[in-house]
C-alpha cells in the first residue's frame, strides 16, 4: 500500500468503497470540528450558547452516534494488504461500540452524560474509538508520508486518557479537542483528494 503507481483498472467495488473509506475520513473530522467548536464557544460563551438545539444534550449524542457511524464506514471499507491488520481493527471497533453501549447504560440513555460528569471519567470509553480513527490515520502516514497522521494516531488515545483521568483544566481540554481537529482537517484535506487508485494499491499483493 502506498504506491502512487496505478497497477491495474479499478472496479465499480474498488471505487465505491475507497469513497465510502474516505467519506469516513471526511465525516469524522467535520463531526470533530464541529465538537471543538463548541467546546470552545462554551468555554469563551459566545452567542453559540443561545442555540438549544446545537449546543444540547441532544445535539451532542447526536454527535457521538454519527461518529461512530462515520469512524465504522472507514474501519469496514479500509484497504490492507495484511488481513490480519483488518481482523484487529474490526475488533477494536467492536469493542468501542460495546463501550458505546456501556455510555449509554451509565449514563441512562443518554452517552454524552456520562462524558461530562466529574471527573469525566467517561472520556476513557472513547478511547477505542479514537485508537480505530488513529490506526486509519497512522496507516496512512505510513503509505502517504502524511507526518500529521501519526500524531493523530498517539495524541488521540493520550488526550482521552488525560482528559478521562480529570488532568486537564476546561481551557486546556478545549484547545486540546482545538488543535485534534486542526490536525484532522489538515489530514483530510491531504488525504482525500488522492487519486483513488492510491487507496487500492496492487491487489495480487493481498494476504488473506
Amino acid at each position: 500500500m502506498g504506491e502512487y503507481q496505478q497497477f491495474q483498472p479499478l472496479t465499480k467495488e474498488d471505487k465505491i468503497t475507497t469513497v465510502l473509506y474516505r467519506s469516513g475520513i471526511f465525516l469524522s473530522t467535520v463531526l470533530i470540528a464541529i465538537a471543538a467548536f463548541l467546546a470552545v464557544s462554551a468555554l469563551l460563551s459566545t452567542d453559540i450558547l443561545d442555540l438549544p438545539l446545537i449546543y444540547s444534550g441532544l445535539g451532542a449524542n447526536i454527535i457521538i452516534l454519527s461518529l461512530y457511524f462515520s469512524v465504522g464506514l472507514s474501519v469496514f471499507f479500509i484497504h490492507l494488504y495484511i488481513g490480519k491488520f483488518h481482523r484487529i481493527l474490526k475488533k477494536i471497533y467492536y469493542l468501542s461500540v460495546f463501550c458505546l453501549v456501556l455510555m449509554f447504560l451509565l449514563g441512562k440513555g443518554s452517552p454524552v452524560s456520562t462524558l461530562f460528569r466529574v471527573p469525566p471519567a467517561g472520556a476513557l470509553l472513547l478511547i477505542p474509538l479514537s485508537c480505530c480513527l488513529g490506526f486509519i490515520t497512522a496507516k496512512e502516514a505510513f503509505c502517504f508520508k502524511l507526518l500529521e497522521g501519526y500524531l493523530l494516531g498517539m495524541i488521540m488515545p493520550a488526550y482521552l486518557f488525560v482528559y478521562g483521568m480529570g488532568l486537564l483544566e476546561k481551557k486546556s481540554a478545549a484547545f486540546g479537542i482545538a488543535l485534534i481537529a486542526a490536525m484532522l482537517v489538515l489530514f483530510m484535506f491531504r488525504k482525500v483528494f488522492m487519486p483513488l487508485h492510491c487507496d487500492i494499491g496492487d491487489k495480487s499483493a493481498y494476504q488473506p
